[in-house]
């Protein structure tokens, strides 16, 4: 790709921009030189083009017209006279009516108001020495800037990055921040893909963000959403009518157009947009929303040209590329050479959905093909997704493709995330919905276990708040949201019924936005779940078996109803861990035929390394579960055990 006859900048640099070579980006505005800057905009539907500079980004203000030059391909682009800061619009054809820019950089008054002129050079970094990030041994934090702090904003979410620091996290993965209508929303109905949120503040805040996140030793990837385009605020379709496909259908919307006519410069957006955001903010990768719904049929698909294009804007720096896929799509972290896309992991709903079954009890909807058994943990563990294309009732269909052969690391695992917390009538917190010790034992499967850990905003301290699905969006808009939210629930048979029908919150009140703000006076209010968390994390972090990023072997066995045992063996050995989870009733081994709970060496015994028992995380009390007639293991816990001291007496 080239902009004006000039070969672009792939290095994550500025050092290529000046006046003759003004372009990093194909499109949008750029300042290239002392009160000049530089624009270009893709309009295969118009004849003749001009940037209105606006005063400011009020409706009415005084405002002069330049005409952009027409290039081949339906770009059109000039220098003007212009700096950082202006305000402007595009006109299209001479008619009355005013766009803003498609590649946008900022947007402060919104989707409909004016876009401005920003110089990204004007922030100074101090992250030259940061290295990004490697997907394993991570602990993934999810955050939604917007609740994430009662202001909302980046500089104020960046005051609590220290706390995160504190807790263990090192990877934040930020919901998606493109510009969108209305005064708040979870962000996947962006359509100012370029500019980052002016809900949130200004891009140097996000910058700012980002650069103390780096200082702090935490990397931070950005939730993008390249599947569809908001409802509200969305001009794609006045440049060009190739933004869009009718040949691929979406839940959300109109799919885009990666494949069909003119789809090399609708490529061309989404691949710049992914250079953008590590180049000029320093992102360390990317989540890549429902790429289920990214309809591609190139020699090349989109998804493994965005990973190779996102790893060469990072230079030398490592990036990170996580994708939501619901069909369970393994090829997407395959290596492009096995007919891959190259990326690095994928969140896995199969053991979120065991998980909640066994903590809840609950089986409706999506949970319908789950037991929340031992063997389903025990499968998770050693082989990431339970559906690689068995029959699956609840969709009646095949689910899931093989996943032989992939990393650990590659699967994100969670008990809570922004959608599904959301998909209840409440939106409440996991751990509110089912016993203290039975979470307890589940949290440390999830953060001991060899997947990638993944923790939603507030959960590492035990906050309460719910986290309910919101968007404003107005009249008629409003009213299809809601109702569409209310029948989505009714999948859910309790939630279903007339009476939590009528209690279900208002997608589009300010009060259900309110709500959903995270309580940072909670902070310390639950020491124990506080406490746990963080000695979870330090257990995988410092000890030298769960620590290693290359896990050995593991493998499970059932011990009872709701009991079972892993075991993660040393390369040598000599050193291996057993984590033994019991979800049920106490469970007495007087006898023992399971070869996974013997000892590395015959004249040793297991000892506790730790125990969810503790009373510093709110259980009653650690107790030996290796005795010497047996095993003793506690009602709804988990415990960590390595090889301890010599047994006096052996009958060997």
């Amino acid at each position: 790709m080239a902009a004006n006859g000039n070969q672009l900048c792939h290095r994550g640099r500025f050092d290529c921009v000046t006046k003759n070579s003004p372009r990093r980006l194909p499109i949008g505005a750029e300042v290239c030189g002392d009160n000049e800057t530089s624009f270009r905009v893709w309009a295969p539907n118009a004849q003749r083009i001009e940037v209105a500079l606006e005063a400011s980004a009020e409706p009415d203000v005084e405002r002069t017209f330049h005409p952009l030059d027409a290039e081949e391909n339906g770009y059109f682009s000039g220098i003007l006279p212009t700096g950082a800061g202006s305000f402007y619009r595009f006109r299209l054809n001479g008619d009355q009516h005013l766009h803003p820019d498609p590649a946008s950089r900022a947007q402060p008054g919104g989707p409909h108001r004016a876009s401005q002129v920003i110089d990204p050079r004007s922030f100074r970094w101090n992250d030259d020495a940061w290295p990004g990030v490697q997907l394993p041994g991570q602990v993934v934090y999810e955050m939604h800037v917007g609740t994430f702090t009662r202001a909302g904003t980046w500089a104020a979410a960046a005051e609590k990055l220290p706390e995160l620091a504190r807790a263990g996290i090192s990877v934040v993965e930020m919901m998606p921040i493109a510009d969108f209508a209305g005064e708040f929303g979870w962000g996947y109905d962006g359509v100012d893909l370029f500019a980052p949120c002016r809900l949130y503040g200004k891009p140097d805040d996000l910058r700012g963000f980002i650069n103390s996140a780096h200082s702090l030793g935490i990397g931070v990837l950005l939730d993008v959403v390249y599947n569809h385009l908001g409802p509200e605020g969305n001009y794609l379709s006045v440049f060009s009518d190739d933004y869009f496909s009718d040949r691929y259908e979406t839940e959300w919307g109109e799919a885009l157009n990666f494949d069909g006519p003119r789809s090399d410069s609708v490529r061309e957006f989404f691949l710049s947009n992914a250079r953008y955001w590590i180049e000029e903010f320093h992102f360390d990768g990317f989540r890549f929303d429902a790429t289920q719904s990214i309809f591609d049929r190139s020699p090349k698909h989109i998804l493994a040209q965005l990973s190779e294009v996102a790893r060469a804007a990072a230079g030398k720096r490592e990036v990170v590329l996580l994708a939501e896929n619901e069909p369970q799509d393994a090829r997407i972290v395959r290596p492009e050479a096995e007919g891959g896309y190259g990326f690095d992991g994928l969140w896995n709903d199969d053991l979120h959905h065991t998980a909640l079954v066994a903590l809840s009890g609950r089986r409706h909807a999506y949970y319908t093909d789950y037991r929340g058994t031992p063997q389903e943990f025990i499968s998770a563990v050693k082989h990431g997704f339970l559906y690689q294309g068995q029959h699956y009732r609840w969709q009646e269909k095949r689910r899931g493709y093989p996943a032989r052969g992939i990393s650990a690391a590659a699967f994100v695992a969670f008990l809570e995330n922004h959608d599904q917390l959301a998909n209840s009538s409440t939106g409440e917190r996991v751990r509110l919905t089912s016993s203290p010790g039975r979470y307890r034992a589940l949290s440390a499967l999830l953060i001991l276990a060899a997947w990638t850990p993944m923790l939603f905003q507030g959960q590492e301290f035990g906050a309460t708040s719910p986290f309910l699905y919101f968007a404003d969006l107005a009249g008629d808009l409003g009213q299809k949201v809601r109702a569409g939210r209310a029948k989505f629930l009714t999948q859910f048979p309790p939630f279903a019924t007339p009476e939590v029908q009528a209690q279900l919150a208002d997608p589009g009140a300010r009060a259900t936005f309110d709500r959903s703000k995270l309580d940072w006076n909670e902070h310390g209010k639950f020491p124990q779940l506080s406490a746990l968390y963080r000695s979870l994390i330090n257990l995988r972090r410092d000890d030298p078996i769960f620590s290693r990023r290359e896990r050995g072997p593991i493998d499970g066995a059932v011990l009872g109803a709701q009991a079972f045992v892993l075991r993660f063996f040393d390369s040598l050995g000599e050193d291996d861990r057993l984590l033994v989870v019991n979800l049920g009733p106490g469970l007495v081994l007087e006898v023992a035929p399971e070869p996974l709970l013997a000892p590395p060496r015959h004249d040793e015994s297991w000892e506790t390394l730790w125990s969810s028992e503790m009373p510093k995380y709110g259980g009653p009390g650690a107790v030996p579960v290796e005795t010497a007639t047996g095993w003793e293991i506690p009602a709804e816990a988990a415990v960590a055990l390595r090889p301890g001291s010599r047994l006096l007496e052996t009958n060997v």
